[in-house]
C-alpha cells in the first residue's frame, strides 16, 4: 500500500485506510461484547423469574398446610403429615440447588477478580458497580444468584484468564475449575432426579433408576434415551414427563469433534477463546438450566398436594355435546375430566324453569331430576359449597335443555370468528321447515358446496342468521348469532421443518411462514424479505428476499453447535396485509 513509487499523498491515503479499518474492527468487537452483556442481563432476569417460579410452588404448599392447621389440625393430621413429607423433599431440592448456584457464582467472581475487576463492593442499581446484590445463602434466598451488572466490566474482551482458570491448557482434557463444575452438574442431575422421582407416597414406593447419559447423536436420540430411563415400572406415571424435562435441561453432550480437534470436552467447547463477558453469560445460562430444573422438580411435589382454595379428591369423566342431531350429520362431543371433593356436598337450588325439581346428592355431586315441557327449557339456579376455611361460596348457574322443535344452528367450520380477507367456511342447519337459508349483516356471502363462503366487512362484528321457509311462503328466523371480525393472526416462522424455538438444521435453506398445526386455518403467506442475526455476527447482517436463505449460508455454517440464530421477516398474507414477524432457532 505504501510502495516506493507512491507519492506522499498516496501514502497518507493508504495509512488513513489502515486506521479506518482498525477503527471499524474495534467497533464491531465492542458491539459483539455489548451483545454478550445484553444476553447475560436477560439471562439474569430469567434466572430471577425461575427462582420466583420455584419459590411460588413452595409457598403454595406451605399455605396449604397453614389452611389445614387453621381449620382442623386433628382431622387433617394425615394430610398435614403428607405435606410435611413434601416440604422436606422440597427443602432438600432447594438446598442442593443453592450449593450449585453458589459454586457457579464463585467461579464468576474468581475470573473477574483475576481479570482485575472490582468485585468486593456491592452497590445495587449502581451503573458504575459490577456487583449489585450479594448471594444471600439464607433458606429463603439460597437459590437466588448474585446479581451482577456486566456493563461495568472493564476487561470485557479478556479471554486468557477465563480460558486458563476454567479450562486449563487442553480443551480435550480440562483441568481448571470447569471440570469440577462439570462433575458437580452430573452429580446434581442424579441427586435432583432422585429427590423428584424416588420416594414413598400414598403407601406406594416409587423409584427412578437414574443413568448417566452424556453421549448422544442428537436431541431426538437424547429424548428417546431419557424416556426409556423414566419409563420404568417403579416410576410414578404422573412424574414421567416432568422427570424427562428435568433430565433434559441438565444434560449436555460431553464430547464432540470441533473442526480438526477430536474429542473436545463440553467445557472446552463452551469456554475456549471465550471473552470474559461471554464466559460469564455461559455460566449464567448454566444457572438458568439448573433453576429451571429445580422449578420443575418442585412442581412435581406441588402437584401432589391440593394447593387451591378448594380440595379435590375424586375425578370423573364428563362428556357433553349437541342436544340432538340429524341422521347422516357429523357432530362433536366435548370430553373432559372433572375434579370434585366427595366429602363436601354442594347445595343445588333450581330458581327458575325447573317446576317440581328434585335434587339428590352423592359423592359430592348434586343431581337434579325434572320433567321436560313442550318447548326448550332454560333452567337457572345457584350452587353453594364450602371452601377449606368453611366459608360458603355461592355461584349462579344456568343450563338450557333443548326440546325438539323447529330450530336453527350456525356452525363456523374453521373457528368461531370471521377473518377479513379469508374464505370463512360456514355451514348451517335447521329443522321443521322445507328449506333453510343464510342471511348476514356486516358481511357478504356466496353459496359454496354444502355451505357458504362468508366475507366480513370492515366492522368489528358481523351477524349471521338462519331462516326457515316453507313451500306455502311462511318463514321464520330460526337463529341469529353475532361473530367477532378480526384480521388473520400472525403466522409462525419455520426453518425447513423446524418451528421457531426449536433446533434448526444447517442443511436447510428454506424459510417459510405458515400457521402451526394448532391453528386450523389454511392460508398462504408469501415471504417478502428477511434479515438474519446471530451472536458473534461481524459486519452487516445477511438479508434476502423470498423463502431462500442461501445468502445466510456462510453465517449458518460458521456458527458453533449450541449457538442461536434468528430471522426477522416481512410476510404478506392472503388478506394483503404485510406483517413483520421474527423467529429464532438453536443449532
Amino acid at each position: 500500500m505504501a510502495g516506493g513509487k507512491e507519492t506522499p499523498r498516496q501514502k497518507m491515503i493508504g495509512m488513513m485506510y489502515l486506521v479506518l479499518t482498525a477503527l471499524l474492527a474495534l467497533n464491531v468487537s465492542k458491539s459483539i461484547l455489548d451483545a454478550f452483556v445484553a444476553i447475560e442481563e436477560n439471562t439474569q432476569l430469567g434466572n430471577i423469574a425461575q427462582v420466583e417460579r420455584g419459590d411460588g410452588f413452595v409457598i403454595a404448599v406451605r399455605g396449604e398446610k397453614g389452611a389445614l392447621q387453621a381449620t382442623d389440625p386433628k382431622g387433617n393430621a394425615a394430610k398435614i403429615k403428607s405435606i410435611d413429607e413434601a416440604l422436606t423433599q422440597m427443602d432438600q431440592i432447594n438446598k442442593i440447588t443453592g450449593v450449585m448456584i453458589k459454586k457457579i457464582d464463585d467461579i464468576k467472581i474468581d475470573i473477574m477478580k483475576k481479570s482485575g475487576e472490582s468485585v468486593d463492593t456491592y452497590k445495587n442499581n449502581d451503573e458504575e458497580s459490577i456487583m449489585w446484590v450479594k448471594y444471600d445463602g439464607s433458606k429463603e434466598n439460597q437459590c437466588r444468584p448474585t446479581r451482577m451488572h456486566l456493563m461495568a466490566v472493564q476487561a470485557k474482551d479478556q479471554y486468557d484468564i477465563p480460558m486458563h482458570e476454567i479450562i486449563g491448557e487442553d480443551i480435550t482434557k480440562p483441568t481448571g475449575s470447569g471440570i469440577n463444575l462439570w462433575k458437580d452438574l452430573i452429580a446434581y442431575r442424579t441427586e435432583l432426579m432422585n429427590l423428584a422421582g424416588t420416594y414413598k407416597w400414598g403407601g406406594k414406593q416409587f423409584k427412578v433408576d437414574v443413568k448417566s447419559i452424556n453421549k448422544y447423536k442428537d436431541n431426538k436420540e437424547l429424548s428417546k434415551m431419557i424416556m426409556d430411563m423414566v419409563d420404568g415400572d417403579d416410576v410414578n406415571p404422573d412424574d414421567k414427563e416432568g422427570l424427562a424435562v428435568i433430565y433434559n435441561r441438565l444434560t449436555k453432550s460431553e464430547r464432540k469433534d470441533v473442526h480438526d480437534v477430536k474429542n473436545v470436552h463440553w467445557i472446552g467447547m463452551t469456554f475456549d477463546h471465550s471473552p470474559l463477558v461471554a464466559a460469564l453469560a455461559s455460566l449464567s445460562s448454566m444457572q438458568q438450566d439448573i433453576l429451571s430444573a429445580r422449578a420443575e422438580a418442585l412442581y412435581l411435589w406441588k402437584q401432589k398436594i391440593s394447593t387451591g382454595e378448594y380440595s379435590f379428591d375424586k375425578i370423573m369423566p364428563l362428556a357433553y355435546g349437541p342436544g340432538s342431531v340429524r341422521g347422516g350429520e357429523d357432530f362433536t362431543l366435548d370430553v373432559m375430566m372433572a375434579a370434585f371433593d366427595s366429602q363436601n356436598e354442594p347445595v343445588v337450588v333450581v330458581t327458575e324453569g325447573g317446576g317440581e325439581a328434585k335434587t339428590t346428592y352423592k359423592d359430592g355431586v348434586g343431581s337434579v331430576t325434572l320433567r321436560a315441557g313442550g318447548s326448550s327449557m332454560l333452567l337457572k339456579g345457584t350452587v353453594t359449597i364450602k371452601n377449606k376455611q368453611g366459608a360458603e361460596k355461592t355461584r349462579d348457574w344456568e343450563y338450557e335443555v333443548p326440546v325438539i322443535t323447529p330450530n336453527g344452528a350456525i356452525e363456523l367450520t374453521d373457528l368461531n370468528v370471521l377473518y377479513r380477507g379469508y374464505p370463512n367456511k360456514v355451514e348451517i342447519s335447521g329443522s321443521g321447515y322445507d328449506e333453510i337459508s343464510l342471511g348476514a349483516s356486516g358481511a357478504s356471502y356466496v353459496k359454496s358446496g354444502k355451505g357458504y363462503i362468508v366475507s366480513p366487512g370492515r366492522g368489528r362484528e358481523a351477524t349471521l342468521s338462519v331462516t326457515g321457509r316453507n313451500k306455502d311462503g311462511t318463514s321464520k328466523v330460526l337463529k341469529k348469532s353475532p361473530f367477532r371480525v378480526s384480521n388473520l393472526p400472525d403466522p409462525t416462522l419455520y426453518w425447513g421443518a423446524a418451528k421457531s424455538g426449536a433446533k434448526g438444521s444447517r442443511s436447510s435453506r428454506l424459510l417459510q411462514a405458515k400457521f402451526p398445526p394448532e391453528i386450523p386455518l389454511k392460508a398462504d403467506f408469501k415471504l417478502v424479505s428477511w434479515t438474519c442475526y446471530a451472536p458473534g455476527l461481524k459486519g452487516a447482517p445477511p438479508t434476502g428476499s423470498g423463502g431462500s436463505i442461501a445468502g445466510a449460508g456462510p453465517l449458518i455454517n460458521a456458527l458453533k453447535p449450541g449457538s442461536g440464530i434468528s430471522f426477522t421477516c416481512k410476510v404478506r398474507g392472503p388478506d394483503g396485509i404485510t406483517r413483520q414477524i421474527g423467529g429464532g432457532w438453536s443449532l
